[in-house]
């Protein structure tokens, strides 16, 4: 990996996306999503198959720009890239990163204010991202993301998930600190990182995930990609008749 590593960076309190964890971030990344590249891939494909010519790509959380500069690397012009934050170390990473792209823009913005003024949005990607928002702000969101997506566009969801049941969650996780274990993390790393995360990640099920992106009015959703509590959707604006 060329970000350093992520191993001992875990935070004694609530969970921020500061300098330390920007600096780790991708590391981090490989380190704690299973199947991380295959995810990362699926997610640029289908990205590319529903972009169209000069229209606008939003990244939604777009942290240090990893999912932008894929993308820049195949699509090579012919649209527009606008990544948003909160996250003052991210954007500043992101902005250094895309300095010499014209192509790219790099804003802050808080979703739970609105939604950027963009037109002729042909995707939308949300790659863990929304399960940082406050529940009661999802539904609105999700619903400006579809008002603002071109007919035949889409948005992209990828999200940590809750089992269907108490007992199946459980399961799930277990499986899923094992992996972490796998690649490199300690067990009071693993819980260290649980503790911080508490009430800053809040996963819900891929059901109401599901009946998420249905209620915004979403009538195309598919499940691209799923490893035990994580999960990628697919959902796609109609075409206009």
């Amino acid at each position: 990996m060329d970000s350093p590593t992520s191993v001992g960076h875990f935070p004694d309190d609530k969970w921020q996306f500061d300098d330390s964890v920007t600096q780790v971030f991708e590391d981090m990344l490989w380190r704690s999503i299973p199947q991380y590249e295959v995810m990362r891939q699926a997610v640029t494909d289908l990205a590319v198959q529903h972009t169209t010519e000069d229209s606008t790509i939003v990244d939604l959380g777009c942290s240090r720009g990893e999912n932008i500069a894929r993308l820049l690397s195949v699509l090579n012009g012919g649209c527009h890239f606008l990544g948003i934050d909160v996250s003052e170390p991210m954007l500043d990473a992101a902005r250094q990163r895309f300095q010499s792209a014209d192509s790219v823009t790099i804003e802050r913005f808080d979703l739970r204010q609105g939604y950027p003024a963009v037109r002729n949005i042909s995707v939308t990607l949300a790659i863990l991202t929304l399960q940082f928002t406050p529940i009661e702000y999802r539904h609105q969101i999700v619903r400006n993301i579809y008002k603002s997506t071109r007919p035949g566009g889409c948005l992209i969801l990828v999200e940590k998930v809750i089992g269907a049941t108490a007992d199946i969650d459980s399961c799930l996780r277990d499986r899923y600190y094992d992996l972490k274990g796998q690649n490199g993390y300690s067990t009071d790393e693993i819980e260290r990182k649980r503790l911080s995360l508490e009430g800053v990640l809040v996963p819900v099920t891929a059901r109401w995930n599901e009946e998420l992106l249905k209620s915004a009015g979403f009538n195309q959703i598919d499940c691209f990609w799923r490893w035990m509590n994580f999960a990628g959707w697919i959902a796609v604006k109609e075409q206009s008749n």
